[in-house]
């Protein structure tokens, strides 16, 4: 440090008084910085110095950023506050405007403006319809004189909407934010060009209003579920997420998909069965039992549908129904849902073999038919691209099989010991096992012992059951499936091998009798 530098004295020979001279920096000391501490060596005090400099560079540049923002903020201020006095109305000397959703495309209601040169706000040009739709700003990009947004009404198909002149200088125009509702009157026009918007058409606006205003700043819908926020925050706003086009489209694919087992089942000549949700009986195993008192008894959330829809057998032959399922698993995987979709169907007269077949077909029967959609087409191809109709027949692969491929291939169990008869096959090892087979498998003839307790033996080999998984690359379990016991003394004995009272099951029983 400088106050560490000695001052030297000198004594002139002519005169003995004391002369003080300027310290002499040594080449030691050239370079030194300023307020570096003793010791330190030369590298390390010209590191301080650019460290300190870079300090000095960010602080100046955050304090000139601040200002800017500051600024831009006084001036956007002012610019609402001068938006404000910007007023418009609908010019009532315009055609009538026609109401239409976005998904309208008619040409024969809604006709395109054509792209022409020259000046086209007067007659020479052929006008397109003026209409009036309504929707939410799904996306929004504001320019200095134009504002470009794009609606979305929950249909299939979105609209690009022009806001130019006065419309985009409005103080509602200058403060839109995403998922604001709108309706919007305007021309319809064909796209420019080598320009882009969808369906090639686009509706230039001549007067707006907005219907509720979204949030914007911290609690803008962008923010709010941004693509990077962790999962539980993606949760707890599902009702905002839903409105992405990812989620959006799987919603619209899952009632295509419905209704495509609804069209499937009554082409079939199937009935649809509405049955109970609150019950005293279980299908899957009481661990997973949603229990709740039922006034002064004790009643469960149904796992199942399946023996209700037996009873229906003899009273409008097959039947199915899409109900929920409930579950009570503490597990956070995808395939463990508390409440879930349950499409079940009931056979009368068939065997096994003709139940595989009936699985086989309402599968690719009902993702054709998906696919026969043009917009169920898009929907698939936005969220799968890779996604095709499996080929008939699946492929058939009994329980004793797949263990024997399990240990053949060199996948164990989860505790790293190979598979033997009797095991509940890991969901990982039976995916993994489908991935590399990659192609859509019945997997037949599981153990009594980890199926439910009214399936049916195979009569070659009482150790197993006549039933199935269809497993299917890249998900796993899809399906599943059994044959009923018919003999009322293995029912019994079901009953009593899985520690459950017979007497609530007196209307199933009776079925045996």
């Amino acid at each position: 440090m400088a106050s560490d530098i000695v001052v030297p004295k000198v004594i002139d020979n002519d005169d003995t008084s004391e002369k003080h001279v300027p310290p002499q920096q040594d080449a030691a000391t050239s370079d030194a910085v300023p307020d570096a501490p003793k010791g330190m060596t030369k590298s390390a005090q010209k590191k301080a110095e650019r460290l300190r400099q870079e300090k000095e560079r960010k602080a100046a540049k955050e304090q000139e950023l601040a200002l800017r923002r500051e600024q831009e903020e006084e001036n956007r201020k002012q610019a609402l506050e001068e938006a404000k006095k910007v007023v418009i109305q609908e010019d009532p000397s315009l055609p009538k405007a026609k109401r239409i959703t976005i998904r309208d495309k008619d040409p024969q209601i809604i006709q395109l403006r054509p792209v022409q040169t020259g000046d086209q706000s007067e007659g020479g040009a052929e006008r397109g319809t003026r209409v009036k739709v309504m929707g939410w700003v799904h996306r929004l990009r504001i320019q200095k004189e134009v504002i470009f947004i794009t609606l979305q009404d929950g249909t299939f198909s979105t609209l690009q909407c022009i806001l130019s002149g006065d419309l985009a200088k409005t103080y509602d125009a200058l403060t839109l934010a995403r998922q604001t509702s709108l309706v919007v009157y305007g021309e319809m026009w064909e796209v420019p060009p080598k320009q882009h918007a969808p369906d090639n058409r686009e509706l230039h606006a001549d007067y707006f209003k907005v219907i509720g205003r979204a949030p914007s700043d911290r609690d803008a819908y962008g923010t709010v579920v941004a693509p990077d926020a962790d999962p539980q925050t993606l949760l707890n706003n599902r009702h905002l997420v839903i409105r992405g086009e990812t989620a959006s489209a799987v919603l619209k694919v899952m009632d295509l998909v419905l209704y495509g087992f609804h069209k499937t089942y009554h082409d079939m000549k199937f009935r649809q069965l509405r049955t109970p949700c609150m019950v005293q009986t279980q299908v899957e195993g009481g661990s997973t039992l949603f229990e709740f008192k039922y006034f002064e008894e004790t009643a469960y959330l149904t796992q199942s549908s399946q023996l209700y829809l037996e009873t229906g057998l003899p009273a409008v032959g097959n039947n199915y129904c899409v109900m929920p399922s409930f579950r009570a698993e503490k597990s956070l995987t995808r395939r463990h849902l508390s409440e879930y979709t349950h499409v079940e169907a009931e056979l009368g007269f068939i065997d096994f073999e003709d139940m595989l077949e009936h699985i086989e077909e309402l599968i690719v029967s009902v993702m054709e038919f998906v696919l026969s959609d043009p917009e169920g087409r898009v929907l698939v191809e936005q969220l799968n691209s890779d996604f095709k109709v499996p080929e008939r027949p699946f492929m058939r692969m009994r329980y004793a099989e797949a263990i024997e491929w399990l240990n053949e291939h060199n996948i164990p169990k989860e505790d790293g010991s190979p598979h033997v008869f009797g095991d509940d096959i890991a969901e990982a090892a039976e995916r993994k096992m489908t991935d590399i087979i990659n192609r859509p498998i019945f997997l037949t003839y599981f153990p009594t012992e980890i199926k439910a307790f009214y399936m049916k033996r195979e009569e070659k080999d009482p150790r197993t059951t006549e039933s199935v998984d269809c497993l299917f690359p890249n998900v796993g379990e899809i399906v599943g499936g059994s044959m009923r016991m018919d003999d009322l003394s293995e029912l019994l004995a079901g009953y009593e091998r899985e520690g459950i009272g017979a007497k609530p099951y007196y209307w199933y029983t009776d079925q045996r009798k």
